[in-house]
């Protein structure tokens, strides 16, 4: 995320119904820290984006880990990593060309929302 500068962050606490719209409508880019129910703000947000005849992809920050799973040399590992590349690829035809991508974080607790189509 290049524009870290540019993003706002807000806990959830302090985004209402109001923010995330008036956010949303100006297609900003912004981060919720402090988030204690990552899958209730993530379902939040997603249904303010969709509101808004927008599209979204929504995703796990760092989901790549999952394929370096692929390079150790058990076969385990390996058919873990070659499967989350499956599903990582059909997750991203899935939802091609997004406005704007969620990033959830639950080890930090955060999510991340980028607006894509500047």
């Amino acid at each position: 995320m290049a524009k870290d500068i540019d993003v706002q962050k807000f806990t959830s606490d302090e985004l209402s119904e109001g923010k995330l719209s008036e956010l949303i409508s100006a297609r900003k880019s912004f981060k919720v820290v402090a988030v204690k129910d990552v899958s209730f703000t993530v379902n939040k947000i997603e249904g303010a984006i969709e509101k808004k005849d927008l599209r979204c992809r929504v995703y796990t920050e760092y989901r790549s880990a999952a394929l370096a799973g692929a390079v150790i040399p058990t076969g385990v590992t390996q058919v873990a990593g070659l499967f989350s590349a499956v599903g990582i690829a059909a997750h991203n035809l899935a939802t091609f060309n997004p406005d704007y991508e969620i990033a959830k974080n639950k080890v930090n607790g955060t999510v991340t929302v980028i607006y894509k189509k500047e």
